[in-house]
C-alpha cells in the first residue's frame, strides 16, 4: 500500500473535489478508508455507525442491492434472451419456408437455406463485433444497446413479412450485426453495474439467459405451430418480442458509472452508482475503487487507438493469453455442433422419424435441457473460479 491512512483519506477528498463533489468529498475520504482495507471496516476509525451497519450487511448477504440494480440486470437478461429467440425463430420456420419460397430441394437450394441460418453469426462476428467499440464511445452502454435493440426488434418483423428467400436474407443479414453489436455490449454494461462480489454470477446470466430465450423461442414454435401457412412467418417474427422489452426499458437505467468516468463526467457517473448501490458509502467505495483502476490502465494505455487496442490483444502477453484461451473455449463451442443443433434440430428430428408437432416438441425438450445445466454455474463461477470450471468441463465439449 503506496499511501498511509491519512493520505488515502485525503487524496479521495481531493478526487471528490476536483471532479465535482465537493458535497461528498469526506464521504470519498471515508469510502477509501473502507476500500484500502475491505475485509477490516469493523474496525476502521471514523467510519459512520449507519455505514459500518451497511458494510456489515453488504458483507453478510451476498446477494442483497436495491431495485435498481436487478432492474438493469433484469434487462441485460432481456438482451440475452434476444439472442436465443434469435436463433430458434429460424429452427421451427426451417419445417415450412423453403417450400414457401421454392427452395426445398436438394444441391444448391440447401445452400440457400443454410446461408440464410447462418448469416446471423456471419455478419455477428464480421461486422457486429467491429462496430462495438465506435458505437460505444460515442453512444454510450445505453444508447448503444438501444440501437441494436431497434435493429432486433425491426429484423424479426421484417422476415416474417418477406416476400422471397432474398428479403428473408437480407433482414437476417442486417440481424446479425445488430447481435454481433448488442452481444458484446450487454455483458459489459452488466458487469460494470455489478458489485464486485456476485459480478461472475451476473455475468453468467448472459449464458442463462441465452439458453432461456432458446427455450423461449421453441415456446413459441409450438404455440403457433397450428397457424397454418403462416406459422413460419410468426415463428421468425416473435423474436421481436423480448428486443422490444429491450428497447423501452433501457431508458430506465442508468448508464454504465465506468462509462461516464471514461468520458470525464465523474459526478454524473457517481450519481449513477448511488442508484445500483445500497448504501452512499458503498457507491462511492466501488466508485473510487473503480476510478484508481482506470487511472492506472491509462498509464499503461496512454495515447492508445481502436487499431492499437487490437493490436494489443496480440501483443500483449496477459492480454493475448486471455484471448487465446476465450477464442479457443467459444471455438470449440462453435465447432462441437451445439448451435447447428440449436438452428437445425427440428430439421433433424424430422428427417429421422418425426411428425412435425413431434419435431417441434422434441426441440422444447432440448432447450429446457440447456436451461436446467446453465443453473448450477451461476452458484459456482464465484466460488469455484472460473479458470476451474472450464477446465472441467472442457473435455465434456
Amino acid at each position: 500500500q503506496r499511501f498511509t491512512h491519512e493520505q488515502t483519506y485525503e487524496n479521495a477528498r481531493v478526487f471528490a473535489q476536483q471532479h465535482g463533489m465537493p458535497e461528498h468529498a469526506d464521504l470519498f475520504g471515508r469510502a477509501a478508508l473502507v476500500a484500502r482495507e475491505p475485509d477490516r471496516f469493523e474496525a476502521t476509525a471514523g467510519i459512520l455507525d449507519d455505514e459500518r451497519a451497511a458494510l456489515a450487511y453488504e458483507r453478510d448477504h451476498k446477494w442483497h442491492g436495491p431495485w435498481m440494480l436487478w432492474y438493469s440486470i433484469s434487462l441485460c437478461a432481456i438482451g440475452a434472451a434476444t439472442q436465443g429467440w434469435d436463433q430458434t425463430g429460424s429452427n421451427g420456420a426451417n419445417l415450412s419456408f423453403p417450400e414457401e419460397f421454392g427452395i426445398n430441394g436438394t444441391g444448391r437450394d440447401e445452400w440457400i437455406v443454410g446461408l440464410i441460418n447462418a448469416i446471423i453469426f456471419l455478419t455477428a462476428g464480421l461486422i457486429g463485433a467491429f462496430i462495438v467499440d465506435p458505437l460505444n464511445h460515442y453512444l454510450g452502454r445505453r444508447g448503444e444497446i438501444f440501437l441494436t435493440a431497434c435493429c432486433l426488434t425491426a429484423t424479426p418483423i421484417g422476415s416474417g413479412f418477406a416476400k422471397s428467400w432474398q428479403g428473408l436474407f437480407a433482414a437476417r443479414f442486417v440481424m446479425g450485426i445488430g447481435i454481433g453489436a448488442k452481444n458484446a455490449t450487454v455483458p459489459i454494461y452488466s458487469a460494470e453495474m455489478a458489485p464486485a462480489r456476485i459480478r461472475g454470477a451476473l455475468v453468467m446470466f448472459w449464458q442463462l439467459w441465452v439458453v432461456v430465450g432458446i427455450f423461449l423461442g421453441f415456446c413459441a414454435n409450438v404455440i403457433v405451430k397450428d397457424a397454418g401457412p403462416i406459422a413460419w412467418r410468426l415463428q421468425l417474427g416473435s423474436a421481436f418480442i423480448p428486443s422490444f422489452i429491450l428497447l423501452l426499458g433501457i431508458f430506465f437505467c442508468p448508464e454504465s458509472p465506468r462509462w461516464l468516468m471514461k468520458h470525464g463526467r465523474h459526478a454524473q457517473g457517481f450519481q449513477s452508482m448511488l442508484r445500483l448501490r445500497a448504501h452512499p458509502v458503498i457507491a462511492a467505495r466501488d466508485f473510487y475503487y473503480s476510478w484508481v483502476i482506470y487511472e492506472e490502465e491509462l498509464k499503461e494505455a496512454r495515447g492508445a487507438g481502436y487499431f492499437s487496442r487490437l493490436k494489443d490483444c496480440f501483443t500483449v502477453p496477459r492480454i493475448r493469453r486471455a484471448n487465446y484461451g476465450a477464442s479457443t473455449v467459444m471455438l470449440a463451442q462453435q465447432m462441437c455442433g451445439i448451435n447447428i443443433i440449436s438452428f437445425y434440430s427440428s430439421t433433424i428430428f424430422e428427417n429421422v422419424g418425426y411428425t412435425a408437432v413431434q419435431a417441434l416438441y422434441a426441440s422444447l425438450g432440448y432447450g429446457a435441457v440447456q436451461v436446467v445445466f446453465t443453473i448450477p454455474t451461476l452458484f459456482l463461477i464465484d466460488t469455484k473460479g472460473r479458470r476451474t470450471l472450464t477446465l472441467a468441463v472442457s473435455g465434456l465439449v
